[in-house]
């Protein structure tokens, strides 16, 4: 009778073990979807740490409120104020940068995609081709940054400023306000996304400062390399 007791409370305790192993990891912000695949949902702490690529899409129910720039471009309204501190500090140097790209909805990324591979076809490729070109560097919708609202591209103002001085002071500077280059040269292996020195991701002061100072990219700080 004893050994049987022993058995049930082994059990019992691996049992909870596994209970707590899951729990844990979707308390953390995992979920399961039905194929197996591990899928990223929205972390209600630190949602600017919410990583979006080809393997982890938007969050289903993502929200987010918006700011509307005086270009008429949106951004997500808790990046605004450290956004508006960098361009700030920028002008001040005699760099002038705007924001050439920021929030987007999922129809609209499917109309940018949709009109690379138009242009690509244009130059006589396949549009299977051109849709494997166009991937390149343009996010397929659903797994693009710019729907969560934290990310912007950042280019010039060509009458005052050049593309180079822009992009030189970003990658120096940004991470001082909270957001990092989020396609540096060196990682596309692991973003899986061509070298962009214009896109930028806000994930706060204290994250961007630590992938800065480590030279790591988003995926590797989130350990999902």
């Amino acid at each position: 009778m004893k050994s049987k007791f022993k058995i049930l409370i082994g059990s019992l305790c691996v049992c909870i073990a596994a209970f707590a192993c899951v729990w844990a990891f979707t308390a953390g912000g995992l979920d399961i979807s039905s194929s197996g695949k591990i899928v990223f949902t929205q972390k209600a702490d630190t949602p600017e740490l919410t990583l979006v690529n080809a393997d982890h899409s938007v969050p289903p129910g993502w929200s987010v409120e918006l700011t509307t720039l005086s270009n008429g471009e949106q951004v997500a309204s808790m990046i605004y104020p450290d956004l508006q501190e960098m361009f700030d500090d920028m002008r001040a140097q005699g760099i002038y940068p705007f924001v050439r790209a920021g929030y987007r909805s999922r129809e609209t990324q499917e109309q940018v995609l949709e009109d690379r591979i138009a242009s690509y076809q244009s130059e006589g490729y396949s549009k299977s081709r051109a849709r494997e070109l166009a991937l390149e560097t343009v996010a397929e919708p659903g797994t693009s940054e710019h729907e969560l609202g934290l990310a912007v591209d950042i280019n010039a103002d060509d009458d005052r400023s050049t593309g180079d001085e822009v992009y030189a002071w970003l990658a120096e500077n940004a991470y001082k306000y909270g957001f990092i280059q989020r396609y540096p040269e060196d990682k596309t292996e692991i973003t899986g996304i061509d070298y962009e020195p214009w896109h930028y991701r806000y994930v706060g002061k204290s994250a961007a400062g630590e992938i800065y100072h480590s030279g790591e990219c988003l995926e590797e700080y989130l350990g999902e390399n």
